[in-house]
């Protein structure tokens, strides 16, 4: 891949999760200031893929990515990275250094929830002012059209822009991980690595009781764990909902697209986001009855049986 498009600008997490992409070594890295703009961007050409954030262990999904990837033009996921993550607050060159004399503070809405305890007992009468990314809400503070007083971002970028530190490791929950994924257009899936995850949206068509339970049955009963599920209003009207799903495994295990076959049957508008290797690498626990070999011992027992 020739050019990667990410959530900037330069400083960002998902500058940092780029940076771990081996694909990404010597590509053009294109900022964006949004997850639309940079899917869209994939999906019109523009660039070859994006990197954007999907999950965080402490707020849960990135509603934007989220959202932006389960409508328009398919796109598949084709690698997930994980980032620690840690936060400083930092002030302008020329404000105050004094947390009681801040009376506003930026940030990205993802990093807000992730230190709105610290935020409530040391700084409580600062005002949250949004921003489209931690590092624009850094940047902002070397420019005099914004007014906020200090931001929330990433040490790394902090000591870069040499902004006055205000304080440290301020996240409220020591070892926050955020998950990002590579996105690309649809096209050949990353060959099975015995270590996979697979992503997908299931719309509903209607809301009907025992909805959930259906599509629910369709792993268990073949031993597939789901890892992630969640669900987004698809702004259509009130109570009109998708499902957003990763699970474990690939598309090319028996026990997944037998999961998958039985699911578009009865959700023809499930829209598969793909399968790709598991950050961490693990290996996972698959029940015996469900692994391929289990699938061909069944399926050729069948055909002894027609076959007399």
């Amino acid at each position: 891949m020739k050019s990667f498009a990410y959530l900037g600008p330069e400083g960002t997490f998902t500058e940092a999760a780029l940076n771990r992409v081996p694909e990404a070594q010597g590509a053009d890295q294109v900022p964006l200031g949004s997850v639309i703009t940079a899917l869209n961007q994939v999906r019109t050409g523009e660039v070859d893929a994006a990197v954007v954030p999907m999950e965080n262990s402490v707020e849960g999904g990135v509603t934007a990515t989220l959202d932006a990837i389960a409508s328009g033009d398919a796109l598949h996921i084709i690698r997930e990275v994980l980032v620690p993550i840690s936060f400083m607050l930092v002030g302008r060159p020329d404000g105050p250094r004094e947390l009681s004399e801040l009376h506003s503070v930026a940030t990205h809405t993802h990093a807000w929830a992730q230190v709105r305890i610290w935020a409530e007992a040391n700084i409580p009468n600062a005002a949250y002012v949004q921003a489209a990314s931690t590092a624009a809400g850094a940047h902002g503070l070397l420019d005099e059209a914004t007014s906020y007083d200090a931001a929330v971002c990433a040490p790394h970028l902090a000591k870069k822009l040499g902004l006055p530190i205000l304080a440290e490791g301020i996240e409220d929950t020591e070892g926050a991980v955020t998950r990002f994924v590579v996105v690309a257009r649809a096209g050949s899936l990353p060959e099975p690595t015995g270590s996979d995850k697979t992503s997908l949206v299931v719309p509903l068509p209607e809301d009907r009781p025992g909805a959930l339970v259906q599509i629910m049955n369709q792993f268990s009963t073949r031993g597939v764990n789901l890892s992630r599920i969640e669900s987004r209003p698809t702004g259509e009207y009130l109570g009109k909902y998708f499902f957003s799903i990763d699970l474990e495994g690939h598309l090319a295990d028996e026990r997944v697209s037998a999961a998958l076959a039985a699911l578009y049957r009865m959700f023809p508008g499930v829209r598969f986001l793909g399968s790709y290797p598991r950050a961490e690498g693990v290996p996972y626990v698959i029940p015996e009855y469900t692994t391929d070999e289990a699938y061909q011992r069944g399926r050729a027992w069948v055909r002894s049986i027609l076959d007399r």
